[in-house]
C-alpha cells in the first residue's frame, strides 16, 4: 500500500465512512482520480476526489466554484467533507448517468439533454460571476492554442521549426479580440457530454449535474457552448449543433450572425489547443488513447476555419498544420511516453 493510499484510508475514516467499500470510479487528463464509496449497510454512496498537491493539484478552486454553482441553483456536487491541504474532497455522488453514456442507449433523449444543458448556460450567464476569476482573454487564449507548435506539429513531423508561431498567434489574437473579446461570464471550460450527468428526478436546469469545473475563468459566452457542441469525444449532429446555438442566441438576445462568428473563432481556438493538448498527453504523459480523438477535433477545426471571418487564419495554417492521417497518428503513438520515461 502506498503512502497516498494510507492517507486516503485515514481521511475516509475521519470522515465517518470507514465502513464503506471503496472502488475506482474514474481518472481524467489531470493527476486527479475519483473513488466511489458505498456503505454496505444502506447502500449510501459518496465520491472521493483524490487530487495530490505534490502533483500540482489543488482542490480549493473546485470548492469555490462548486459553492458558487450551488448558490445559483445549479447541480454541482455537494461537498460532504474535505482536507484541502492533503487534496481530498468527499463529494455527493450524482450517479453514473453521463450524457455520453445515456445518449447511445437512448438516442431519443439527445435533443432534450442538449436543450437542458444549453439552458443551464443561459441561466449561468445571466448571473453575476464570482469575483477574482482570471480572464480567458485573447492574449491567454491565443497563447494556449500555440501548444500545436510545442507538441502536435513537432510530434507529427519531427520538425522543430516554430517560425510561424508568432504569426499564427497574432492572427488568432486579433480575430478573438475583434469577434469574441467580451469576457464577462463564468466559463467552465470542459462543459461536454463526458462531464454532464442527467438527473431526471430533479427539476428544470437542475437536472444537469456538473463536473470538472475547477478551471473556471471569465470568458466569452460562446465558449462553453462550443465545448458542449464541438465535443472532442463524441459526434454531435450538425443540425443539433445549429439548433442549440440558435436556442442560446434567441434566449439571450444575441445577434445571430455576430454570435455565429464568435462561436467559429472560439471553436478554432479551442480545437487548435486541444490538438496540442492531446499530442502532449500522449508524448509526455503516456496516454496514447487521446490520439484516437484527434481526427474528430481536426474535422471540427476545419469546419470552424471555413467561416469567412477566419480566412486569414485558414490560409496561414493550410501548409503548416499536418493532416492527421493514419500514418501521422501512428507516428504520434510511437512517441508515447512509457512508465520508465514519464
Amino acid at each position: 500500500m502506498s503512502d497516498r493510499d494510507t492517507q486516503i484510508g485515514a481521511f475516509i475514516e475521519r470522515a465517518g465512512w470507514g465502513d464503506a467499500v471503496v472502488s475506482f470510479l474514474a481518472g481524467d487528463a489531470s493527476n486527479r482520480r475519483y473513488l466511489r464509496l458505498i456503505r454496505p449497510s444502506n447502500a449510501e454512496r459518496a465520491v472521493l476526489m483524490d487530487a495530490p498537491p505534490e502533483k500540482g493539484e489543488d482542490v480549493r478552486p473546485f470548492v469555490r466554484i462548486a459553492d458558487y454553482l450551488a448558490s445559483i441553483s445549479l447541480s454541482a456536487p455537494r461537498i460532504l467533507d474535505r482536507d484541502e491541504d492533503a487534496g481530498f474532497l468527499l463529494l455527493e455522488d450524482l450517479g453514473d448517468a453521463l450524457f455520453a453514456s445515456i445518449i447511445p442507449r437512448n438516442p431519443d433523449l439527445e435533443n432534450r439533454l442538449y436543450s437542458t444543458a444549453t439552458d443551464v448556460l443561459v441561466h449561468l450567464h445571466a448571473q453575476t460571476p464570482p469575483a477574482g476569476l482570471a480572464t480567458y482573454d485573447a492574449t491567454t487564449a491565443s497563447a494556449l492554442s500555440s501548444l500545436i507548435f510545442d507538441w502536435y506539429i513537432p510530434g507529427a513531423t519531427d520538425d522543430a521549426d516554430t517560425s510561424a508561431r508568432s504569426d499564427v498567434e497574432r492572427c488568432l489574437h486579433d480575430l478573438l479580440a475583434e469577434h469574441a473579446g467580451t469576457c464577462d461570464v463564468l466559463i467552465q471550460r470542459d462543459y461536454h457530454a463526458q462531464n454532464l450527468l442527467w438527473l431526471p428526478d430533479r427539476k428544470s436546469i437542475a437536472r444537469v449535474g456538473l463536473l470538472d469545473f475547477q478551471d473556471a475563468m471569465l470568458g466569452h459566452r460562446a465558449y462553453d457552448l462550443v465545448s458542449l457542441l464541438q465535443d472532442a469525444r463524441r459526434d454531435v449532429p450538425p443540425e443539433l449543433e445549429q439548433r442549440m446555438r440558435d436556442r442560446y442566441a434567441l434566449q439571450t438576445g444575441q445577434n445571430p450572425d455576430a454570435f455565429a462568428t464568435a462561436y467559429a473563432v472560439l471553436g478554432a481556438q479551442r480545437n487548435l489547443r486541444i490538438l496540442g493538448v492531446f499530442a502532449r498527453l500522449c508524448i509526455r504523459d503516456g496516454k496514447a488513447h487521446y490520439v484516437d480523438l484527434i481526427p474528430r477535433v481536426w474535422g471540427l477545426l476545419q469546419r470552424d476555419l471555413a467561416h469567412p471571418a477566419l480566412a486569414p487564419l485558414q490560409a496561414m495554417l493550410a501548409d503548416r498544420l499536418p493532416t492527421p492521417d493514419p500514418s501521422l497518428l501512428e507516428k504520434l503513438k510511437s512517441k508515447c511516453a512509457t512508465p520508465l520515461t514519464q
